[in-house]
């Protein structure tokens, strides 16, 4: 993956909140210390991501093949749908706590009729400042669920009381949709803030909350999930921006 820390897509909140769309929950990475997902948060109407991301996602089909265990988490959602942007298109179906899509079908348990979206009540969230490369920090999301489940396009996320959405480095989108198996972690890089300093509005947020997307770009991915940050909080800028969901590590470190 290129390293693009000098975009600055934003895009405001509060501009696409007409697609269905009212407020982000109040709720929600720079020492190198790892933190821990607070769990699943009430799921409200969130905003959206940016809209040059409304590109059509990688084929489904991709199944996650590695295999762990790991603890169940909780959440909930309200029957209103969450994240959307402009530039989404197509239709979202409702999800149910565990993020279940379509109906359950037979064979394989890693067949895309058996498996479910990602999100907030069936995986754990955790955030890790990295010190290489500066200015950067890690999304782990492990599948505490049952069923295999899958991580669309990338995570909007929210700092405090951001009233804007980073967008997403297109060149960091995978050939195939990040899958995983129960147990199994993605992964997500931030950039935080431009190293040389290029950066307009500079921050510290101490609350960060994620959007999961849906089976369409910018739609209503589920369950939304907090995650605590250092004591001392994260800075970030106009420069903030984040890769696509990922299946290995090592392509975060290379971006």
């Amino acid at each position: 993956m290129r390293n693009r820390r000098t975009l600055r897509t934003r895009t405001p909140l509060l501009a696409v909140a007409g697609a269905a769309l009212a407020a982000l929950a109040l709720t929600a990475c720079d020492n190198g210390t790892g933190t821990k997902d607070e769990g699943a948060a009430r799921h409200t109407p969130a905003a959206g991501a940016s809209g040059t991301a409304a590109a059509n996602q990688p084929s489904a089909d991709a199944n996650a093949q590695q295999g762990a265990t790991g603890s169940t988490a909780h959440g909930t959602q309200t029957s209103a749908g969450a994240h959307r942007a402009t530039g989404g298109s197509g239709t979202q179906g409702t999800h149910a706590s565990g993020g279940t899509r379509g109906s359950k079908g037979s064979g394989n348990a890693s067949d895309p009729e058996n498996r479910v979206l990602c999100n907030g009540s069936n995986t754990k969230v955790t955030a890790q400042v990295l010190s290489r490369p500066l200015n950067h920090m890690m999304l782990t999301v492990k599948n505490t669920g049952s069923k295999y489940c899958d991580l669309t396009y990338y995570p909007v996320l929210r700092f405090d009381g951001m009233q804007w959405a980073p967008g997403a480095d297109e060149s960091t989108k995978p050939q195939a949709v990040t899958t995983l198996a129960p147990g199994e972690s993605g992964y997500a890089g931030v950039l935080l803030s431009a190293a040389d300093g290029s950066g307009d509005g500079g921050q510290t947020g101490h609350k960060l909350t994620v959007y999961f997307q849906g089976m369409t770009p910018n739609s209503d991915g589920g369950a939304t999930a907090n995650v605590t940050l250092p004591a001392k909080g994260v800075y970030y800028d106009s420069s903030l921006k984040v890769t696509y969901w990922q299946q290995d590590a090592s392509d975060i470190a290379s971006w």
